[in-house]
């Protein structure tokens, strides 16, 4: 690591830590050369991930989006803040933890369902007729069918 002082390129490392959110460490490095000290940090490169849309656009992934989506849905019903705040945490984690640069909408639309069929009908169905663009009533119907059917 070149020193910041006189510019040599050999130093050491003699102090290492995580920092407070264990996305990088810390390191305490001293130059070879002229004995200053200075601290460098180290942290994965994050990879920006794409979500390829149903008419074969990209773009990048929007937490915000997918917050703002989920929140519709529970619109008016008894689901804490923090309960949607968790699913967006675990859809992105999952989504993370996949380790692609691209995933499709309709991959992430379900992740959605299947979190919401387990916290709540209501809005599983609302975020279902928007996700799966229901047509008409009997496309909802059908819905709440293969739900009461799961059941």
């Amino acid at each position: 690591m070149k020193c910041p002082y006189c510019h040599h390129l050999e130093s050491k490392v003699v102090d290492s830590r995580y920092t407070k959110e264990h996305t990088s460490i810390r390191r305490r490095r001293e130059c070879l050369n002229c004995g200053e000290r200075f601290t460098t940090y180290e942290r994965i490169e994050d990879i920006p991930l794409m979500v390829i849309k149903r008419n074969g656009q990209r773009e990048f992934f929007d937490r915000n989006k997918l917050l703002t989506g989920i929140m519709k849905s529970c619109e008016k019903r008894p689901i804490p803040q923090e309960k949607i705040e968790q699913v967006v945490d675990d859809i992105e984690k999952e989504l993370n933890n996949k380790m692609k640069q691209e995933i499709a909408s309709t991959e992430i639309g379900e992740m959605v369902m299947e979190r919401l069929k387990d916290i709540d009908e209501v809005a599983y169905v609302r975020f279902a007729s928007v996700y799966r663009q229901f047509k008409d009533v009997n496309k909802f119907k059908q819905e709440l069918e293969r739900l009461l059917q799961e059941d």
